[in-house]
């Protein structure tokens, strides 16, 4: 009879703990927690804060006896293991006070992660300083939540900072988020997180970007910013990342990689024999990419349980990476995202692509359609699928969904619109915008549209292309202009093709970019050099609004 010992009980742990169950009827299986509960839905952890998810029970996803009842799995909860001897393949644990041995024939570490704490000068002395990442994190955070304070501040804008932000707004608490990028979710490129910036600013939270926390003063009542600025606060949460839990196996001489994650290979083996390692603490790869990642996300987590798993049952799997996919509501928007952003698909790669396309949910004649935008990055020779982005109030999901498992099966900007997605008008849309993105992709894979995006724009003016914009009067009038922008309507471009100087370049715009490449595709005919600013009038206007004018007179 086998033996396995299992160091964690949340995701990665539990996945392999019930999976080996299921494989293995007779093996015996052990699983050391050294935290309270286990199988515990830490996700869900910040929307208790604010009573969206009334019952702390719900969170508590198994407990030791509902899983020894159901799997015969010894969940030992409050047990540290504090000493691994891979040579004895045995463990120390400790309980209690007391310290016990236990052998194992495998050995899984899935030790996950730990919030950071930032040395910052003041934080020891701070007592109203809290991260959220297990059940404890969140009634402490509870317990100050329910002494009727006014004022938190939360530093980090990622996923979970941002999750926070929401829920304590719907308590009615002033928060403030400091964020050291220059904009709130570092995941998304720039342009993209505008829209969350802006619902965040909506729902009156004060956002202090390209800052970051210097000193920590009266006790925790006062952070002052590396800008002089000075936030009063009640409490304070941090959410600036995470580290791997790696020093169980850093002192048992187990190779450590990026950040001192444990390296793994493709079974998930460490370089200790019949010790293995999934989860937060494991370095992975970053599937498109191929470079080692820590990707911190309940599902590649839950799959890696499982996988390692089927290796110790003697089924052949392989840790193929993880793309990142992942996604996060913000009041009356969701923003999503999978695979490489633009700024890291640039440095990795030469001759890469972007488009944006604008979209609905579902058909716009049919009641409450939504917008979204949806980014993709891909190279600009084959067509290969880097990453996506969308943002958008509804219907979000549904596309970076299709978009990631598009990526995972290797599919090209060419087999996009190839793709057959449900449709009828409360659902979709006959050409849905993940459809659509990929003809826009094409296009720009073929050579029949050219793009610029909005951070190249003012360069190229400077060396003397032309905007011209394609909308109608009204449109000017009544929302402003690009400034240096000169004005055609589309429907009149070709009456007055001969006012154009032949031998100026243009950059076209339009308001989403359709009329843009309709007028774009004219010009080329004509003889014209033209490129269609990609995201045409209503992204440029999001991120850039100060180089959009008023227009008085036309």
């Amino acid at each position: 009879m086998s033996k396995f010992v299992i160091i964690g009980g949340v995701a990665g742990g539990m996945s392999a703990a019930t999976r080996l169950r299921r494989l293995m009827e007779d093996a015996e299986i052990i699983v050391f927690e050294k935290g309270p509960y286990v199988s515990f839905a830490n996700c869900g952890l910040p929307y208790h804060l604010s009573g969206v998810i009334p019952e702390r029970e719900a969170l508590m996803v198994q407990t030791p006896e509902a899983l020894w009842e159901r799997f015969r799995i010894d969940v030992k909860a409050n047990h540290e293991v504090i000493k691994i001897h891979p040579l004895e393949k045995m463990v120390e644990v400790s309980h209690n006070g007391k310290i016990f041995q236990e052998s194992y024939d495998e050995l899984v570490l899935a030790t996950g992660a730990s919030a950071i704490f930032p040395p910052i000068p003041g934080i020891e002395q701070a007592q109203n300083i809290h991260t959220l990442k297990n059940i404890p994190d969140m009634d402490a955070i509870l317990s100050r939540l329910n002494q009727n304070i006014k004022n938190v501040a939360v530093v980090g804008a990622g996923f979970i900072g941002i999750e926070v932000v929401e829920n304590l707004r719907q308590r009615g608490i002033h928060v403030t988020l400091i964020e050291k990028a220059p904009h709130v979710l570092p995941n998304l490129d720039a342009e993209m997180s505008v829209f969350v910036q802006e619902e965040l600013q909506k729902h009156a939270v004060d956002l202090h970007l390209s800052k970051a926390v210097v000193e920590i003063q009266n006790n925790g009542d006062l952070l002052v910013l590396d800008d002089g600025t000075q936030v009063p606060t009640d409490l304070t949460i941090l959410s600036v990342g995470i580290r791997p839990n790696s020093q169980l196996a850093e002192q048992a001489g187990i190779r450590l990689g990026l950040k001192k994650g444990i390296v793994v290979n493709e079974n998930y083996a460490t370089s200790e024999k019949h010790i293995y390692a999934v989860g937060d603490v494991a370095v992975t790869k970053q599937q498109i990419s191929n470079d080692d990642a820590l990707i911190s996300l309940a599902s590649p987590a839950n799959r890696q349980g499982r996988q390692v798993a089927d290796v110790l049952a003697g089924l052949k799997r392989m840790n193929r990476g993880s793309i990142g996919t992942a996604i996060v509501k913000v009041f009356n928007i969701n923003a999503a995202s999978t695979g490489l952003n633009e700024r890291i698909a640039r440095m990795k790669y030469e001759n890469v692509g972007v488009v944006h396309v604008s979209g609905t949910d579902h058909a716009t004649y049919y009641p409450d359609s939504e917008q979204m935008w949806i980014k993709l990055i891909f190279d600009k020779k084959t067509g290969k699928i880097y990453g996506a982005q969308a943002v958008g109030r509804s219907g979000v999901d549904k596309r970076i969904d299709v978009l990631a498992t598009a990526i995972k099966g290797n599919l090209t900007v060419f087999d996009l619109p190839e793709l057959e997605l449900t449709y009828a008008p409360p659902f979709g849309t006959a050409k849905d915008v993940v459809n659509m993105v990929g003809y826009v992709a094409m296009n720009v894979v073929e050579g029949i549209s050219e793009n610029i995006q909005w951070h190249e724009l003012a360069v190229e003016l400077g060396r003397g292309k032309q905007l011209l914009d394609l909308r109608n009067e009204q449109e000017v009038r009544n929302d402003g202009q690009i400034k240096r922008a000169i004005n055609i309507p589309l429907n009149q471009l070709r009456d007055r093709i001969g006012t154009l100087d032949s031998k100026q370049e243009y950059i076209v715009y339009c308001r989403s970019g359709l009329r843009s490449y309709i007028g774009e595709r004219i010009l080329k005919q004509n003889g014209f050099e033209v490129e269609n600013l990609d995201g045409a009038f209503d992204l440029y206007k999001t991120i850039m609004k100060e180089e959009v004018e008023h227009v008085e007179k036309y």
